[in-house]
């Protein structure tokens, strides 16, 4: 049985041509304008899905630059602090050489490498108690300020605690160093040896088994710089390996979310051409009116 086609079934069929073709080109000029494949996640499903995981991820990639930034500020903060402490306790060494020549030095010049040392140990001390953005890089998970007690030299810090940054999806680094193992605590801290050198110095004491300790106290110094400097060229790897992810993530998401210009205009023109043929064969067919036939 055939259907009746009627003027009514003709003109009703061409309105929805054209209100295709008009749809079409309007998506074709939004993603012209917008740059965007998609504009909402009806449009592709599956390709709204990766948009959302490439998003996903270079937020997750982001946070790990920011926090290798922190860390390596903190690595950085530790090492120039090593670096002066060795320098410092360098010094120190030196003058302690010089007063074990007791036989050579007056009262007065044992007095005055005593007093140099009694220096020496304030800014050691000061080193030790570096901070950064309020936190004490030696002893970085204490609240108390400072990591050493300036009166007993007592570390502050809590025991077997550390600092970390997670630099990669399974990559954490410490960026603090324990206090008590750089410079020691207490009785046996480097701050009591040059404490105790100046006052055996003052009494008119030998030095020389002091030199022992120094020594111990400048090994101690250049392990830790050590570490802080393997744990800074690891963070500078993880460094280099996000900004090559990022870099990876950006053209993933400019292939999944962006458009070709040259083929959307394409298709633009393509689309337009179709339209305005659809608009001009539409007007001829539909012509034929009750009044054209009056007439």
């Amino acid at each position: 049985m055939l259907s009746r086609i009627t003027s009514s079934t003709i003109s009703q069929q061409a309105v929805r041509t054209l209100q295709a073709g008009l749809a079409e080109r309007a998506k074709l000029q939004d993603q012209a304008a917008s740059q965007r494949a998609i504009r909402t996640p009806s449009d592709d499903p599956a390709r709204a899905a990766t948009i959302l995981n490439v998003h996903g991820e270079q937020a997750r990639t982001a946070q790990y630059a920011r926090n290798i930034t922190d860390a390596l500020a903190w690595a950085g903060s530790a090492d120039t602090a090593l670096a002066a402490s060795a320098d410092l306790l360098a010094r120190a060494r030196d003058l302690t050489v010089q007063g074990a020549n007791s036989g050579a030095l007056n009262p007065a010049a044992r007095e005055a490498i005593a007093a140099e040392l009694d220096s020496l140990g304030r800014e050691l001390l000061s080193k030790a108690d570096t901070t950064l953005l309020g936190r004490t890089i030696f002893a970085g998970t204490t609240d108390a300020g400072t990591a050493f007690d300036p009166d007993t030299f007592a570390f502050q810090g809590v025991p077997a605690a550390s600092v970390e940054r997670r630099v990669g999806a399974n990559e954490k680094v410490r960026v603090d160093l324990d206090g008590a193992e750089v410079f020691g605590e207490g009785t046996t801290s480097v701050f009591a040896t040059l404490k105790g050198i100046a006052a055996d110095l003052r009494a008119g004491a030998a030095v020389a088994p002091r030199l022992a300790q120094l020594d111990a106290h400048v090994s101690d110094l250049a392990a830790a710089r050590g570490a802080i400097g393997a744990r800074t060229a690891q963070i500078e790897r993880a460094s280099a390996a996000n900004a090559s992810a990022a870099v990876d993530l950006e053209a993933r998401r400019v292939e999944a979310e962006n458009v070709d210009t040259v083929e959307v205009y394409v298709a633009l023109q393509a689309a337009e051409l179709v339209y305005q043929s659809a608009l001009q064969v539409t007007a001829k067919s539909l012509q034929a009116t009750l009044l054209e036939f009056l007439r």
